[in-house]
């Protein structure tokens, strides 16, 4: 009995010996298959100064980017811009389908060269008893005449008169509405509201265009000069002063740092809106915008919508 029990406390201590010995051979196992963790691709931004305050921001063109819409929903017929093309303020960008005010405006033509031919009957009709009525009134001796002829007369010119007034009015209005419906025709093309360049299409010839839709159908800018929106934390916007200096360097390359001019302090404080990506970033905040005017460099390539890295100088 002895010997069975010495038997199984040996075999007890030797499975727990292995087991130890297995749990050692997996966790070196995978301690082997882990990789270590990377540097980032791109070194962080430095500051310039310690105390400078770094912000966020985001390349558009100067005085904002333009969202054209439409005026009315409508087929798009004719998409007469393509993407970076500099247009002159004025310049038709989209024309919508108009086939339908054209064939009202064709009824309405037809309605101005009635409403011509009735006045020119009326001033005719005006005419015949203006006439009759001076004949009566040049007769020399006035009892050879009927006063009640006289007075008749009188009236069918005061009639005529009023029948020419009413024609003249229909013409009127038989033009206003030709030129209410070539407005409107014009309307249907989207022209362009400044000078600029097509910064975005998001329409072709043949889809529907909404002002409901999200999407504009256009974007246009002016990207001579650009302008960059830096969104600062509201823990640090009183620390921001008006004219402030700054820096900004391109995100995935802060060897390059470009100096930019102030512009203006937005005077609202709004929820932050442009996103990086990163894993840490507060996305409950708000931010007070501030922007600077950027020349574009000869030798590098910048776009609208490109994030920045901003670093501005702290108020004393």
């Amino acid at each position: 009995m002895n010997l069975v029990s010495t038997s199984i406390r040996y075999f007890t201590f030797i499975l727990a010996a292995a087991g130890v010995i297995a749990m050692g051979f997996v966790l070196q196992t995978i301690r082997s298959q882990e990789t270590a963790i990377p540097p980032p691709p791109v070194a962080p931004p430095q500051k310039n100064a310690p105390d400078d305050i770094a912000a966020t921001g985001i390349l558009e063109a100067q005085g904002e980017n333009v969202a054209i819409g439409v005026p009315v929903a409508g087929l798009v017929q004719e998409v007469k811009i393509e993407v970076n093309q500099v247009v002159k303020a004025g310049a038709p960008l989209l024309i919508l389908d108009d086939r339908e005010l054209r064939a009202a405006l064709l009824k309405q033509e037809a309605a101005i060269a009635v409403a011509q031919a009735n006045l020119t009957v009326t001033q005719a009709q005006l005419a015949k008893v203006q006439d009759m009525l001076d004949r009566l009134k040049s007769v020399t001796d006035q009892r050879a005449i009927s006063q009640d002829d006289l007075r008749n007369r009188s009236n069918d010119v005061l009639v005529a008169k009023a029948q020419q007034q009413a024609a003249e009015a229909q013409l009127a209005a038989a033009e206003a509405d030709v030129q209410q419906t070539q407005l409107l025709i014009d309307r249907f093309t989207v022209k362009a509201p400044r000078n600029g360049t097509i910064l975005q299409v998001n329409i072709r010839a043949g889809e529907y265009a909404s002002p409901q839709n999200r999407q504009p159908a256009l974007v246009l800018g002016d990207i001579s000069t650009l302008h960059v929106r830096a969104d600062v934390d509201e823990q640090n916007a009183m620390q921001v002063a008006t004219g402030a200096k700054a820096q900004i360097s391109l995100k995935g390359d802060s060897s390059k740092k470009f100096t930019v001019e102030f512009v203006r302090i937005e005077p609202y404080v709004i929820p932050k809106v442009s996103l990086t990506g990163a894993s840490t970033e507060r996305v409950d905040t708000r931010v007070l915008q501030v922007i600077y005017k950027l020349v574009k460099p000869k030798d590098t390539n910048l776009y609208v919508g490109q994030q920045v890295d901003v670093f501005i100088a702290r108020k004393k």
